[in-house]
């Protein structure tokens, strides 16, 4: 693939970060770019020891022109998102106009509105069509790893699937009343909004976290689950044929 321009300098960057670097044969040049350039020189800085060529850039991905001159500059083979999910569409319009592949890890959803959904970059598959350039969308664990589990168990190990349970737990303790794996605000964002869904066709609306279950994990033990809207409920929707009903915890 040779050279990859990653959007984004926060948690989720430093794990594909590194993961980029750990791959060298592959990814042989990145480009990290966030608003904050002291955070990409930061990240910049872990990344000391590989052998992937890493510089570092400034860029606003709101602002669509500057996101353009940063890719016509760089001239990577891919651009990585990990900003923020409203951010999606803007860069997405940016490697349009440039004819730059795309992958994000988390779906759009707007600012203003914490409603995570595939529509919007949905939207995109014909003018990225027309342009001879690919979109991976939502290439992150949930979404991402879900749906390649899912795909894979009806391929190799079920003739047909009808309910999916997704189970996101995590056993980690930072000594904090509050922490996440990930951008906090997303995160209360992700809680806040109305649950969902899906079932015999059609999705069901729910109030913030309403539904609890309990989970006894391996390894990890008893947990408490709510249900949540997650935006891979809608893409097993369509790609897992027969199935009748999908939930998120």
């Amino acid at each position: 693939m040779g050279r990859v321009l990653m959007i984004g300098a926060g948690g989720v960057a430093g794990v594909v970060a590194h993961k980029c670097c750990q791959n060298p044969d592959v990814f042989e040049e990145l480009c990290i770019a966030s608003r904050t350039l002291s955070k990409c020189d930061e990240l910049k800085d872990k990344l000391a020891n590989y052998k992937t060529k890493v510089t570092t850039a400034q860029v606003d991905a709101d602002n669509v022109p500057e996101l353009v001159e940063l890719i016509k500059s760089y001239k990577p083979d891919i651009v990585i998102n990990v900003a923020l999910p409203y951010q999606d569409l803007t860069i997405m319009d940016a490697c349009l106009e440039t004819k730059v592949h795309y992958l994000d890890t988390a779906n759009y959803e707007p600012k203003d509105t914490p409603k995570f959904e595939y529509k919007w970059q949905w939207d995109y598959r014909e003018r990225f069509e027309k342009a001879g350039i690919t979109a991976v969308l939502g290439c992150g664990f949930d979404p991402g790893v879900t749906q390649v589990f899912a795909a894979f168990a009806l391929k190799h190990h079920f003739d047909e699937i009808h309910t999916i349970d997704i189970l996101d737990a995590n056993d980690g303790n930072h000594g904090y009343p509050f922490a996440t794996n990930f951008n906090p605000e997303i995160n209360i964002r992700e809680i806040t909004a109305n649950g969902s869904y899906y079932e015999n066709g059609k999705f069901i609306e729910t109030e913030p976290i309403s539904i609890k279950r309990e989970y006894n994990f391996p390894e990890i033990g008893m947990k408490d689950m709510y249900l949540l809207h997650h935006e891979e409920m809608e893409s097993l929707a369509i790609n897992i044929p027969g199935v009748k009903r999908i939930r998120f915890f």
